[in-house]
């Protein structure tokens, strides 16, 4: 196939890339490049692609394209609270003017990287399936629910939509994220000594590596559409179901010399549960995730040793609102965060 990738200079674009093409798809790629430089490691081999920002991209952008991975977002919960408008601008009404597009253009399929925190605040024991009620407490998380809503609308004979609901990616990328829990907690414990929690430890977190979303995006690519169309699916695996603290243990245990300190000066997070993969396996026979939170955090503390991350990076660099602060600050980008002439 010929698949547009959006935000494939992102975390995961970096990782998803290269698995895609290994499979035998071209790969076309459309960025702003807000992060690209937001390097550690080899500078990747990236796809040729556009340099556009997603609110910005017109019917050229989809023209001979068979498929849609939309990553694609303002990524993260602190930056959708700082700035909310912004948020449904470009992850909500964006989004859905791209699949728009890509419907009137005969696009086929079209991935939607949406997020297992559209459960928010689930509660309870059971584990959370994909027809489980959606409660969102945060402006990124609802603006996944909107778009997954107003794609279910799209949905037709020839436009087959699946809303791929990833849990909390960890795991090595040469486009390294800091804010991401399991990450955050390797560099903290790296350059610290220390595993620093600020919540109580108690919530739930599923967690996946970026490598199986990769994994998971490129088998749905090529999934029988009676399979796939206009369904929901959790990705990641029961086994990284999670409390905050059992990562900081694993963290701890990966970075010898750390140790776990749980401050709980936050309190306890609403956003806790634990979620059911199951459906996404059955619809993908053979599918299962290969990488623990434990390898996870083993891969990290190897990566962030070999590379030489340093504090001023990791405070910086790598998180993401302090990237976007910074190109603010230096008149790189508007108010409304679009790159200036």
């Amino acid at each position: 196939m010929r698949v547009l990738l959006t935000g494939h200079q992102g975390y995961l674009g970096t990782v998803m890339a290269p698995v895609l093409t290994a499979a035998g798809h071209e790969v076309v790629g459309l960025d702003a490049g807000l992060f690209a430089d937001c390097l550690l490691g080899p500078t990747p081999d990236d796809p040729q692609g556009h340099r556009v920002d997603l609110r910005d991209v017109t019917a050229e952008h989809v023209a001979g394209v068979d498929a849609v991975i939309h990553l694609a977002a303002l990524s993260n919960d602190p930056l959708g609270s700082l700035a909310p408008e912004l948020t449904y601008d470009i992850n909500h009404h964006a989004s859905v003017r791209l699949a728009r597009l890509a419907r009137d253009a005969g696009v086929k399929r079209f991935l939607y990287a949406s997020t297992c925190s559209v459960y928010g605040a689930a509660g309870g024991d059971e584990l959370v399936g994909e027809d489980a009620p959606l409660r969102p407490v945060t402006p990124y998380a609802e603006s996944k629910v909107r778009v997954e809503d107003d794609l279910h609308a799209l949905a037709d004979a020839d436009f087959t939509p699946v809303y791929m609901r990833n849990a909390t990616a960890f795991g090595y990328s040469p486009r390294l994220r800091a804010d991401i829990v399991l990450n955050n907690l390797v560099g903290h414990a790296l350059l610290s000594g220390e595993v620093l929690v600020l919540s109580d430890g108690t919530p739930w977190r599923p967690l996946v590596h970026a490598a199986d979303i990769a994994r998971a995006f490129t088998a749905a690519l090529t999934a029988p559409r009676e399979a796939v169309h206009d369904r929901a699916f959790n990705i990641g695996s029961e086994a990284n179901n999670v409390t905050v603290a059992e990562i900081a243990e694993q963290v701890a245990e990966a970075v010898p010399g750390s140790r776990v300190n749980i401050t709980g000066e936050t309190g306890a997070d609403p956003r806790s549960y634990r979620v059911d993969f199951s459906r996404f396996r059955a619809a993908i026979p053979g599918f299962d995730c290969e990488w623990t939170v434990k390898q996870g955090a083993l891969e990290l503390a190897d990566a962030y040793r070999k590379f030489g991350l340093a504090k001023d990076a990791f405070d910086n660099r790598f998180t993401r609102l302090a990237v976007l602060r910074a190109a603010s600050a230096a008149g790189v980008v508007d108010d409304t965060l679009r790159r200036r002439p």
